[in-house]
């Protein structure tokens, strides 16, 4: 009787955020790779890359191409999505939303007018965008683990005192204000006109690249207004 061979599976500490929004992005000219030694997404555009990059890439084994989720199984999760809500009348205005072309970009202008609706589906739309993230690294036996974060060290000896506490309680407040603005810029780019996505995005990057900012950093406020790509592939 022969035993099956255990295979061992590659511990990566992944770039989360990076990997989603390389799953989530399914426009043709963009392809997405995961560095299987560092747990970094790389991400190649047409005509923006050295053409060459590809071909070193194909060649260099350290590399996994990053397959995204189809608009056609996008598609799906928004008319999943629709059975699961309870007002007859937002159900009507989600089915007609999603009728022929444009129909992510209709979807979201809906929901802008529900906002908690609006939220669960992001939710909802997360939760599968992850699924399918984790049955494609269980299929390549990849492990994302978390990633290390370096905290300065804890005196040992002293407590914290006042001045501490109030530093991290500003600390506190200054991250959630960060976090509100970066919701009302996701608002603002649902409103952007489909003709004008590619312009809003090139003044992102060049905001980016003015201000030294890493790209992963933004990952989560571009993600969401890539959908009207899939429209173009549906």
């Amino acid at each position: 009787m022969t035993e099956e061979k255990k295979t061992t599976k590659r511990k990566l500490e992944i770039s989360w955020e990076a990997l989603e929004d390389a799953f989530e992005n399914n426009a043709p000219e963009v392809h997405s790779y995961l560095h299987l030694t560092t747990g970094e997404v790389l991400r190649v555009v047409d005509g923006v890359a050295d053409p060459a990059m590809h071909q070193r890439i194909a060649s260099d084994t350290g590399y996994l191409r990053v397959d995204p989720v189809s608009s056609r199984e996008q598609y799906r999760w928004m008319e999943r999505f629709i059975a699961t809500a309870a007002e007859t009348d937002l159900r009507g205005r989600l089915v007609s939303a999603i009728d022929g072309k444009g129909a992510f970009r209709r979807f979201k202008d809906v929901l802008m007018a529900f906002p908690n609706e609006r939220e669960r589906w992001f939710e909802f739309r997360t939760e599968r965008l992850r699924s399918c993230m984790e049955s494609w690294l269980e299929a390549h036996d990849i492990e994302a683990v978390p990633r290390q974060v370096w905290l300065p060290p804890a005196p040992e000896t002293e407590e914290p005192s006042a001045v501490d506490t109030d530093t991290v309680a500003v600390l506190r407040r200054a991250r959630a204000g960060v976090e509100g603005l970066r919701r009302r810029l996701r608002e603002a780019a649902d409103m952007v006109p489909a003709r004008e996505i590619e312009t809003a995005i090139t003044f992102l990057e060049w905001l980016r690249e003015r201000r030294g900012i890493k790209s992963d950093e933004y990952a989560l406020d571009e993600r969401r207004d890539r959908e009207d790509a899939a429209d173009n592939n549906r």
